[in-house]
């Protein structure tokens, strides 16, 4: 879910030499092209707008040339939505999902302290972004993940270290 510490994970990862790419900064860019200020109700709409125009794994299209130019063995890719994403992905190569999971409350500090363009300063507009989130096919994704981590009341650190243990894993 938003907030859940995903993005933190991967810039870490992105430090460490793994190559990331985001879906939400696929949806950001799009918005740039369309000179739209990227507000969390515009990329909002623009997100299901892009969904509705060009199907249910359009978010994901926007990368699948950046993933399949890439010369890396592993690439992470952060804010998968739904299993059509998934999907769309699976074109590009083999497929594993990592959940990163934190507490409502927790999630909702992080946005608040993170202060992207998109980001909920209220409970009532975090509480739309879950439901929008969860509309277009989230908690399927988050069900169907290979594996998951907790980030409640751990650090970056061992977010991370936990994070590169199961990437390992699924190299062996």
């Amino acid at each position: 879910m938003p907030g859940a510490g995903k993005s933190t994970i991967v810039s870490k990862l992105k430090e460490d030499g793994y190559e990331t790419f985001s879906l939400g900064d696929g949806v950001r860019a799009e918005a740039k092209r369309q000179n739209l200020e990227p507000t969390g109700a515009n990329l909002g709409k623009l997100m299901l707008e892009l969904r509705e125009k060009n199907g249910p794994g359009a978010i994901a299209e926007l990368l699948k040339e950046s993933i399949k130019e890439s010369t890396h063995q592993i690439i992470i890719i952060d804010g998968v939505r739904s299993i059509h994403e998934i999907n769309v992905l699976k074109e590009t190569g083999n497929v594993k999902l990592l959940a990163v999971d934190a507490a409502p409350d927790t999630r909702f500090n992080f946005l608040r302290e993170r202060k992207r363009s998109d980001d909920p300063l209220t409970r009532e507009k975090f509480e739309e972004r879950d439901n929008r989130e969860i509309g277009v096919g989230l908690k399927e994704i988050i069900e169907l993940a290979d594996e998951s981590i907790e980030n409640n009341n751990v650090t970056i650190n061992q977010m991370v270290e936990s994070a590169t243990k199961i990437f390992q894993k699924w190299i062996e």
